[in-house]
């Protein structure tokens, strides 16, 4: 059964916050929201000091704590392994937004813009009005993901069907793919390297990895 998941190589990531950017142009979120960002981390003591960087956002967990603390069933994990909300039953109460240890969810209660009381072109492009008042998050792209099941396209390898901040990687530290498959690129990739996942000891599941290093 197919699971979709995200390889991000943190020997790669330069911290240029080219994949918030592509989100945020993708998504038209509200000033304020990223679905996706980096942390810049400095660890280490003069003169041995390292500065690491590591992308963020939904970890689309295989047991979501998200789902289970939703009252109206609004937050679902799909087949493929993508955790969506349903902005139509979702009531924006926020109990997935306290539940998520990963901090990725959010809600937006009024329209506001980038500059001002006037929306720029993408602004109005962009607009969503079922996101308001309702929780949101990163999507892994799902319009492109399911763009592919009918076009036959495979997200991962073909840019039309994957998602936005992979495409715009301009170190090539992200990868995409069915980890399902053990021929796909990033099952490859992490047969090949050390990985981990963030908070692995919360059974969360989650299908966000990232290489450290070579095996």
């Amino acid at each position: 059964m197919t699971r979709y998941a995200m390889v991000i190589d943190l020997r790669r990531c330069v911290g240029c916050q080219t994949c918030t950017a592509a989100c945020k142009t993708a998504n038209a979120t509200p000033p304020g929201v990223q679905w996706r960002h980096v942390l810049d981390i400095e660890s280490g003591e003069f003169p041995d000091v390292r500065r690491s960087f590591v992308p963020m956002a939904c970890m689309h967990c295989a047991n979501p704590p998200c789902e289970e603390v939703c009252p109206t069933t609004a937050t679902k994990k799909r087949a493929d392994g993508l955790v969506t909300i349903d902005y139509d039953i979702c009531i924006g109460c926020g109990n997935c937004i306290m539940a998520c240890p990963y901090e990725a969810r959010s809600v937006v209660h009024e329209v506001c813009y980038a500059y001002g009381d006037q929306p720029m072109a993408s602004e109005v492009a962009g607009f969503d009005p079922a996101r308001l008042g309702v929780a949101t998050k990163c999507t892994f792209c799902k319009d492109r993901i399911d763009q592919a099941s009918r076009t036959g396209q495979v997200p991962g390898r073909d840019p039309e069907v994957t998602p936005a901040c992979v495409n715009a990687c301009i170190s090539g530290a992200m990868h995409f793919g069915d980890i399902a498959d053990a021929d796909s690129n990033v099952s490859q990739l992490l047969t090949q390297t050390e990985h981990f996942r963030m908070h692995e000891e919360l059974d969360t599941d989650p299908s966000v990895y990232y290489v450290w290093n070579r095996k």
